[in-house]
């Protein structure tokens, strides 16, 4: 689809059931200017047949095998023709005029890199999945407003920290400087990664409280494979990204959640979910130098003072 300024890249594996309502709300959206690009997975569920015959005018890039959140997404953002580009989970259902919403927070806002939506549940759509990420003093990122009702008190913009990967957008210029998705993440926290990335090279996070996506939460991971990669992916959040004045700021908080994480896991050792944190949290420690290796080229890039960074963070 030629002309389009927003790219919308879908990683899908073994998702067919989920992509009538997917597709089809991005079939239907008011914004002319988009094209619709899905990455499968190697599904083994029909996907990629499914696209071809009912959503012909779908981009389907069918991967040989699976490469993960990251590397799918990362294989879309390259295809991609647009200058803005979202990424969008298959088990999601935009409102009609989202990508209108997600394109004007763009236009209007130069500096912004990263463009979060208003992600409510699909089936309590009163009710908040996330309204932009944050990321806290002692390392921990969140989803901002989770479980809460929506009573309004979101529905402002302003800058966040962060976007949820399940609806985010990028400005292609801004991935051309900073990279796309660390792939080595391959699954969790990818999302907020890029946000320190971009936050550190001088872009903001803006929340888009119009551009509205309902998404089935519990649907697209979970339990033993992701405590693994939140304890790996989380300690190569903080090696990767937290500039040294606050490391040494907040070292103390750091290092005590850290714990807390680990003699928790211990206590619940029984547990898969609990055992695979703890895989994770050592995998993160022992790869240590090359997550160095990688801060050592984002430091380089970093555009603006510690001061700024220290105030985008979340008091506990």
């Amino acid at each position: 689809m030629g002309g389009a300024r927003l790219s919308v890249v879908i990683p899908n594996w073994n998702g067919k059931h989920f992509l009538e309502t997917c597709l089809g709300a991005l079939r239907r959206q008011k914004a002319a200017d988009i094209e619709v690009i899905l990455v499968d997975n190697a599904s083994a569920d029909g996907s990629g047949t499914y696209v071809k015959s009912e959503y012909p005018e779908v981009r389907l890039i069918e991967l040989p095998e699976n490469h993960g959140f990251t590397g799918a997404c990362n294989i879309g953002i390259e295809a991609a023709s647009a200058e803005f580009i979202a990424l969008l989970n298959n088990d999601t259902e935009v409102d009609e005029h989202w990508a209108a919403e997600v394109i004007a927070a763009f236009d209007a806002r130069p500096d912004a890199g990263i463009v979060a939506s208003k992600m409510l549940l699909f089936d309590q759509r009163d009710r908040f999945h996330t309204a932009g990420d944050y990321f806290t003093i002692d390392g921990r990122a969140g989803n901002r407003g989770a479980w809460q009702t929506d009573r309004g008190q979101y529905d402002s913009g302003e800058y966040v920290f962060s976007a949820c990967g399940g609806s985010a957008a990028y400005r292609r210029a801004m991935l051309d400087e900073i990279g796309s998705l660390d792939d080595d993440f391959f699954f969790l926290l990818e999302d907020v990664d890029i946000a320190w990335r971009a936050q550190l090279a001088g872009y903001k996070v803006w929340y888009a409280p119009s551009a509205i996506v309902y998404h089935h939460l519990s649907a697209t991971g979970g339990g033993a494979t992701a405590s693994y990669y939140d304890g790996r992916n989380g300690i190569w959040l903080i090696i990767k990204n937290m500039p040294a004045s606050l490391l040494r700021k907040y070292g103390v908080q750091i290092l005590s959640r850290q714990l807390a994480l680990a003699f928790s896991a211990l206590k619940a050792w029984r547990g898969p979910e609990a055992r695979a944190r703890l895989r994770g949290m050592i995998e993160g420690l022992a790869s240590m130098p090359g997550a160095l290796s990688k801060r050592r080229g984002i430091q380089a890039r970093k555009r603006v003072d510690d001061d700024y960074i220290d105030s985008m963070l979340t008091r506990l």
